[in-house]
This record gives C-alpha cells, sequence and structure tokens, in this order.
C-alpha cells in the first residue's frame, strides 16, 4: 500500500494507534524519555507553529546543530510542517566550518543544543534544547495540532551537507517528492520487512542521510526508533539487548566497533534483532563474518545510497535469487542505473536517475554541471555487474591511482588484506613515490593477541592479489581514526603516511601505536 503523504515533515500515520511509543530517548541514560507518536505529532506541530508566527517566508532555511535527541526530531518534522527548509548541520565540523555552513545556506534560525548554543551564540537567532528559560525549547513550543502546508511538486524540504573531506562541504537540496519517493520504493522494493511492530536503534547522526532516513522510515510506518545521542559502542550494545531492537541500518565502522571486543556482548541476549543492514562506507568479507558469528539471528545486508540520489538504489533480485555476500543487491525497479568509463558495460561508474536526485548543489552552478546530465548523477563510486546483475561496490574513481601503469582502488587492496585472518581492519592510501608515480600504503589493526609481522602481511598481499597492489610499507594502529559521519579518516591517514614517510619511521615503534584521530 503506497504512502499517502505530501509534506516530509508529516509522516505520521494517523489511522494507526498513535499512543504507541514512538522514541525511547537515552540521551539520559538513567533517565530515558519515552515519546509517543501522538506526542511527537504534537510536538512537531508546536515547531510549524512556532516558526508560523515569526513569519518566516516560505522556503527559508532554519538549521538544527545538535546531538541526537527527541527534540531534534521533532524541530526536523516541525521544520518542514511549516514550508520551510530543515538543514542538519555537521556538529564534528571546526567552528570556522559551522559559521560557513550558517552563511552558505543563509540560514535564518537554528535550533541548538547547549554545547552549540555556546558556540553560536550571538551570529543568529537560537533555540536551545536544554535551555527552559526564554530561548529555550520547551518554553517556545507548544505542543499542537497544525495544518501542514502542502509543497508544490519540486519544493524543497531540506538542505543537507557532505562530508567536505576535500575542502569546503556542498549543500545538497532534497524535495519533499524526491524523499517521498524513496520511502515509497525502498519498501515496495522489499528492502526491508517494515511493520508496526518494528523496533530500530540511532545511534548515527542525523546530520547525515543514513540515520535521518531510518528516522522518516520509523515515522512512516508507526515504528519504534531507539535514540542514543551518538554512538558509543557500549551503550549501543546494552540499547540493541535492552530494548529488543529488531532492525539496525549502520555504517560498518560501528559495528567493527562493536565486535572488537567480546566483552561488550558477552552475557547479552541479541535474539530479537532479525536484521543488519550497513552501508555508507565499504565492508569486507572478514568484517561481514565477525558480524554474523556476533549477531547468527540476524540477516545481514550491505546497502547503498547517496545523498545526491537517494539511499533507494538496490534491493534483492526479483527472482528470488540471494545477495551474494558483499554485493549492494539488484536495482530496484522503481529507478535507472548505468556504469559508464568503464571497459565494458558491466563495470565503470554508476550514474542514477529517479525522483530523488537533487536539482544541483547549493550555489555551485559549475560543479552541479560537473556530475548531474539530463537527470543523472554521476556518483564517481566505481562499480560492478555480475552475470546475475548483482552489483559491487569497487571503489571511488577519485580514490584510485596509479602505480606503475596499473590502476589501484584502495578498497580492493584492503579486501586483499582483511582475507588474512590475524587483520582486524585496514585502510589503504597512496603515497608519492618518484619511480612508480604513487604507491599503496596499509594502515592495519590486527586482532587481539596477534603476531603478524610487517613482512608476512605483505606475503599474504603478494600471494593473494596482484602484485602491483601489494602495500610497499605497512604501519599498525590501535584503532583506525574515524571521520564525522562514523567512517574511516582517510585524509587523517594520508597526512599520517607523510609524516611516517617523511621521517622514516614506518618501522618506528611509534608507528604501532597512536591512533591519529
Amino acid at each position: 500500500m503506497p504512502f499517502h503523504h505530501h509534506n516530509l515533515g508529516d509522516l505520521i500515520v494517523r489511522s494507526a494507534d498513535l499512543q504507541r511509543d514512538a522514541l525511547i530517548d537515552l540521551s539520559d541514560p538513567a533517565r530515558p524519555r519515552h515519546w509517543s507518536h501522538r506526542q511527537i505529532d504534537g510536538l512537531a506541530g508546536g515547531v510549524a507553529r512556532y516558526l508560523g508566527d515569526l513569519g518566516l517566508p516560505r522556503g527559508s532555511t532554519v538549521a538544527i546543530a545538535s546531538l541526537n535527541r527527541t527534540e531534534y526530531i521533532a524541530a526536523y518534522f516541525g521544520i518542514m510542517r511549516a514550508g520551510l527548509v530543515a538543514v542538519p548541520l555537521n556538529i564534528k565540523v571546526p567552528i570556522d566550518t559551522l559559521e560557513y555552513l550558517l552563511a552558505d545556506a543563509n540560514i535564518r534560525l537554528a535550533f541548538v543544543d547547549d554545547a552549540r548554543y555556546k558556540i553560536l551564540q550571538g551570529k543568529l537567532p537560537l533555540v536551545n534544547f536544554d535551555d527552559r528559560g526564554g530561548e529555550g525549547f520547551h518554553r517556545c513550543i507548544r505542543p499542537q495540532a497544525f495544518d501542514t502546508v502542502r509543497p508544490a511538486p519540486d519544493e524543497l524540504a531540506m538542505i543537507l551537507y557532505t562530508s567536505g573531506s576535500t575542502g569546503r562541504p556542498k549543500g545538497v537540496p532534497l524535495t519533499h517528492r524526491g524523499q517521498l519517493w524513496a520511502l515509497e520504493a525502498t519498501r515496495s522494493g522489499g528492502v526491508e520487512p517494515d511493520g508496526p511492530q518494528a523496533r530500530y536503534l540511532l545511534a548515527q547522526p542525523l546530520f547525515h542521510m543514513n540515520g535521518l532516513f531510518l528516522t522518516k522510515r520509523v515515522f512512516a510506518v508507526n515504528a519504534l526508533l531507539v535514540v542514543l545521542p551518538a554512538f558509543d559502542a557500549e551503550r549501543y550494545a546494552a540499547a540493541l539487548a535492552d530494548y529488543r531492537v529488531n532492525i539496525v541500518t549502520a555504517v560498518p565502522t560501528m559495528f567493527a566497533r562493536l565486535v572488537r571486543d567480546p566483552r561488550l556482548l558477552a552475557g547479552r541476549d541479541f535474539s530479537a534483532l532479525q536484521r543488519l543492514m550497513l552501508g555508507s562506507a565499504p565492508m569486507s568479507l572478514s568484517l561481514l563474518n565477525r558480524i554474523q558469528r556476533a549477531f547468527p539471528n540476524a540477516a545481514i545486508t550491505h546497502g547503498y545510497g547517496t545523498t545526491e540520489a537517494g539511499p533507494a538504489v538496490f534491493g534483492p533480485h526479483p527472482d528470488g535469487l540471494p545477495t551474494p555476500p558483499l554485493a549492494l543487491g539488484y536495482p530496484l525497479a522503481a529507478g535507472e542505473v548505468k556504469l559508464v568509463e568503464g571497459e565494458n558495460a558491466d563495470e565503470g561508474v554508476l550514474c542514477m536517475r529517479n525522483p530523488a536526485v537533487t536539482p544541483g548543489y547549493l550555489g555551485l552552478p559549475d560543479k552541479s554541471a560537473q556530475v548531474f546530465r539530463d537527470g543523472w548523477y554521476y556518483s564517481g563510486d566505481v562499480m560492478r555487474r555480475d552475470a546475475r546483475g548483482f552489483f559491487y561496490f569497487t571503489g571511488r574513481a577519485d580514490d584510485m591511482f596509479v602505480c606503475s601503469g596499473e590502476n589501484i582502488f584502495p578498497v580492493e587492496v584492503e579486501k586483499t588484506l582483511e582475507t588474512h585472518p590475524q587483520v582486524r581492519q585496514v585502510c589503504v592510501v597512496p603515497l608519492p613515490d618518484e619511480e612508480r608515480s604513487q604507491v599503496p600504503v596499509a594502515f592495519v589493526v590486527l586482532q587481539p593477541d596477534s603476531t603478524l609481522s610487517v613482512d608476512a602481511l605483505k606475503r599474504h598481499a603478494l600471494d593473494n592479489g596482484p602484485a602491483y597492489q601489494h602495500p610497499r610499507r605497512i604501519a599498525f594502529l590501535a584503532e583506525l581514526p574515524w571521520a564525522g559521519t562514523n567512517k574511516v579518516d582517510r585524509h587523517a591517514l594520508t597526512r599520517l603516511a607523510y609524516q611516517l614517510e617523511a621521517r622514516r619511521g614506518w618501522n618506528d615503534p611509534l608507528s604501532t601505536a597512536p591512533n591519529p584521530a
């Protein structure tokens, strides 16, 4: 049955039981806050009324800068209900970048938590989630019904910002129609068994598509979302078990940390976990196997989506064929995909065309023209398609580098290294080389009590992959650094590689200990 929504901010299923819990907010682990669907509906309505009373012109941009919490979600929905554009901001960027985002999106007002209030006070009008005084959320917002604005066909609902790991972040405007299409395409494509009894867990940041789309999906089916303010492995494991979570969407790095320490999982009952959907970053077969061993009752899938073209791209095979390990799935019938710039039709850069594709980067016509053509989005993600039509991620076109005339994708080298039983996690980056242009170097996290040597791991790479792919330098780290979206921070490791090379420190004891984050 299709959704009957028009405004992305109003996903409440009013024909369902609105007294059921919608959110369990674990911001304070000692005092969980339970919110029903009716309460969130009223709170979002109160946000919309407050913004309407301010007289902001339709289409004005309103930001949210906060850790995950109930008020964040209510503000997000309420902004859009009022006919305004919600702009969730990355709170992990430096202050000057945060100020750039406010200016770039022409933010008129921001909902913030106390930490961001102290940073942004005096720069623009703020509503503080944590303050119950004059500028406090619970003083300003009165829960109530609101006659939701019905948007025009291509009216903007929100703007998300790319991570900006190279240069300034780019604003990605997204429409009500496109995101509602993605919700329907995901459900009708059989990607997951959404249902009114489903319990989900959120710990990935709400300024990222992964967590934000999960939240919308929960409300669109009258389900329940357990909300952590941010990812913490111990609290995440506890919430999974204590709240009998059924379905999880997450970034693979989160579960890599979760299964790294057996003590986090020991003695906890995860039998309620039915489906584990990992996406937004590459994953290795060894990590997939470790996660499956830790959660034997869960069906694990590896998904794919982009901010620019939506999270609804791949799903199950239409003929019921099982999805192979590490395959992203089979293209959903509701959208279009193609591979370009490859040696044949079954490999190349993935392009997507569907209603969720952004109309273009905010204020960047030249950059938009490079990646959006005739409705197609050129993703920069290199894929291959097997004989049965399943797609696999090979690497980023802009991550590829040339070593002695051979194209190298870091993900492919990482997959080879991670087949070694004593290797837990790997990140490969290029290092300049006078003779070979660039060479692959690897940062490796070993299994506990491993005695693996650098030479033995290089031999493993040579024995199991092309010689030109083997890493010329290896450093063992206790942990790989994270970027703001819970992915491995390749740029931090590239900087570390340059430092180690400059001081000839690859074999120093120091290169095995520090975390470069």
